[in-house]
């Protein structure tokens, strides 16, 4: 069993080493190849630099930055593992959940598995207005694909690779509207999704955070664009 590990980089000198050596360390609680692929997404500081002097990942090195959602559909499109997880590469999420984003699919119950930072058992306090921006994007969501997500937002979220090849050449969300765009596709295709608790341990913006108001505003377009004009 191999699971491709997708973990998009953009200006994280000062993660992106710890995070890689944590993936490669993280249990699965069974026997599992891991390919790791990283996707530069343009650095301007030390990343780029930092992981070609790192062995055994697969590296994709973008000219110039694009966001998010770009360098998770390079990752998705070199993925070449039983299943796909998208890992962020700023230590807000634990790779200790590992295991339990793997068991619905172990048990026979799931296509797709996301996190759900909300019911973890560790977190941070989240800035209270990124709390209600994203239980009001999730619950947008909710009501135009008719799923019943508890965090659509969440960076965790892993693919059987039919569900992954079945929309990764399609993608078009350039930044965080990738999001959005992956819960979308999954409930067009009408796989089986499953939503578990994983810990999460949020960044301030001093601490490099990225994502922002504007960001959340391109999300509601998103769900509108890709549950309603494209369908």
């Amino acid at each position: 069993m191999k699971v491709s590990i997708i973990i998009p980089v953009y200006n994280e000198e000062k993660t992106v080493r710890g995070v890689i050596d944590a993936v490669r360390a993280a249990s699965f609680d069974v026997s599992v190849e891991r390919e790791i692929i990283v996707v530069d997404d343009g650095s301007q500081d030390k990343t780029g630099s930092i992981l070609k002097e790192i062995p055994g990942i697969k590296l994709i090195m973008l000219e110039k930055n694009q966001g998010k959602g770009v360098a998770v559909k390079h990752g998705f499109l070199e993925a070449t593992g039983d299943f796909v997880l998208i890992q962020d590469a700023d230590l807000e999420y634990d790779v200790k959940d590992y295991p339990k984003l793997l068991k619905p699919f172990l048990d026979g119950n799931a296509d797709v598995v996301f996190g759900n930072r909300f019911h973890g058992e560790k977190h941070t306090v989240i800035y209270f207005r990124n709390f209600l921006g994203n239980k009001f994007l999730t619950f947008l969501s909710n009501l135009l694909t008719g799923l019943n997500l508890g965090d659509m937002e969440v960076g965790y979220k892993m693919f059987r690779k039919e569900v992954a090849d079945s929309f990764k050449e399609k993608l078009m969300s350039k930044r965080f509207g990738i999001e959005p765009e992956l819960v979308a596709r999954v409930a067009r295709g009408r796989w089986r999704v499953s939503e578990v608790p994983v810990n999460y341990f949020s960044r301030t913006y001093g601490e490099g955070k990225k994502i922002g108001a504007w960001d959340g505003v391109k999300a509601i377009f998103a769900i509108i664009y890709f549950n309603v004009l494209q369908r």
